[in-house]
């Protein structure tokens, strides 16, 4: 396979699994070894095994980091301080981009960047939405409220009103109501706990 035909091929798909060119294929074997060439002439980035993306100066724009993080690991959606920065509801923004998943928890570091995963049960991967990010890809990302609520549960001590103050929460983008409704399906009393806290703390904003 040559380079333009990849480019064809994953036009379409910022990232992309190689199973996509082995497609049809009777021997892979080749297109393994031309995929290491091109992962070591900084034409392909791989995300990790099995998963690649086009180099931006190939493709002509930098891979979604949202896409990257969603489909690195696909039981998962971004969340905690990621989502809320993206919302708007926190100041400060990190380099690296978190999610939660149902798998292990892990961190990946790769030529896009550094993607966090923080365990969660099955039951509690809900709270998301499928979203246009700025390179009008869809991602999963965590609304709001409940990017917080899942900050609160992995965080030791994050229903405290100390912990919540230094996040310095903005009341623009988060509804208290979707908040301490999505508290009372959790149902713990941590998260329960939180919701009030935060409802206290934006109310004396």
């Amino acid at each position: 396979m040559k380079f333009n035909d990849l480019l064809k091929i994953t036009k379409n798909e910022p990232v992309f699994s190689s199973a996509l060119l082995y497609a049809g294929l009777q021997s892979p074997d080749a297109l393994r070894v031309q995929i290491s060439r091109w992962v070591n002439d900084k034409k392909l980035l791989q995300l990790r095994r099995g998963l690649y993306a086009v180099s931006p100066d190939y493709s002509g724009q930098t891979p979604d980091l949202f896409i990257a993080a969603n489909t690195i690991k696909t039981a998962s959606y971004v969340s905690c301080q990621t989502a809320l920065a993206w919302h708007g509801v926190i100041p400060d923004i990190s380099n690296a981009v978190t999610s939660v998943t149902s798998g292990r928890s892990c961190t990946v570091s790769n030529a896009l960047g550094t993607f966090i995963y923080r365990h969660v049960k099955p039951e509690l991967l809900w709270g998301y939405e499928s979203a246009k990010t700025p390179s009008t890809d869809v991602a999963r990302i965590a609304v709001p409220e409940k990017a917080l609520l899942d900050l609160v549960y992995l965080e030791p001590g994050g229903d405290s009103l100390p912990y919540l103050k230094q996040l310095r929460l903005s009341e623009d983008g988060l509804s208290l109501n979707i908040l301490n409704n999505l508290a009372a399906r959790w149902g713990r009393k941590k998260i329960i706990r939180a919701a009030e806290n935060i409802t206290t703390l934006l109310g004396a904003l």
